[in-house]
C-alpha cells in the first residue's frame, strides 16, 4: 500500500471520531517528512464553532506542534474535498500538497465547484492537489451518515 493510502486510512479513522460525536464524518491529518504533525475531525456542532472543520482542526494542531502558522512542505490528507474556507486556510498556511478522498459537489474548492487550490494563480502560493484516494470508502462513510440522518 502506498503512503497516500496509508495516511488516508488514518484520516478515515479520524472521520469515524467525528461520526461518533454526531458530526459529519470528515477527518484530516497533516504530514511533514513522513511524520503526522496534526490531526483533526469535524467538530463545528459540538464546539459551536463554524470554523471547526477537520482541515482547520488539523492545521491548528500542526501549527502548535511546529510552533509556526506556516507549514511549508507538508501534505494535508482529508476525506472530503476542502471547502473555500479551508482552501483559504490551506493557502495561508503554505501547505504544499492536498490529498483528498471524496469530491464535494456542493462546495468543493479543489476543482469540483471552485478552483481555489490547484489553479487560482491570484494567490501567492500554489498547492498541489490529488483527489480520489480511497474515494469509495470515504464516500460510503458520508452516504451512510446522511442516510441515517434522514431516517
Amino acid at each position: 500500500m502506498c503512503l497516500d493510502e496509508s495516511y488516508m486510512r488514518h484520516a478515515i479513522e479520524l472521520a469515524g471520531r467525528a461520526e461518533a460525536e454526531d458530526e459529519v464524518p470528515v477527518g484530516a491529518l497533516l504530514v511533514l517528512n513522513e511524520e503526522i504533525i496534526g490531526e483533526g475531525w469535524n467538530r463545528p456542532i459540538g464546539s459551536h464553532d463554524p470554523t471547526a472543520h477537520a482541515e482547520i482542526m488539523a492545521l491548528r494542531a500542526a501549527g502548535v506542534n511546529q510552533r509556526n502558522y506556516r507549514l511549508p512542505g507538508s501534505t494535508l490528507y482529508v476525506t472530503l474535498e476542502p471547502c473555500p474556507m479551508c482552501a483559504g486556510a490551506i493557502v495561508h498556511a503554505r501547505v504544499g500538497r492536498v490529498v483528498y478522498a471524496a469530491t464535494d459537489p456542493k462546495g468543493g474548492a479543489a476543482g469540483s465547484v471552485f478552483d481555489l487550490l490547484p489553479s487560482d494563480h491570484r494567490f501567492n502560493h500554489a498547492v498541489a492537489v490529488q483527489g480520489g484516494v480511497l474515494e469509495q470508502e470515504a464516500s460510503e462513510l458520508l452516504r451512510a451518515f446522511f442516510r441515517s440522518r434522514r431516517r
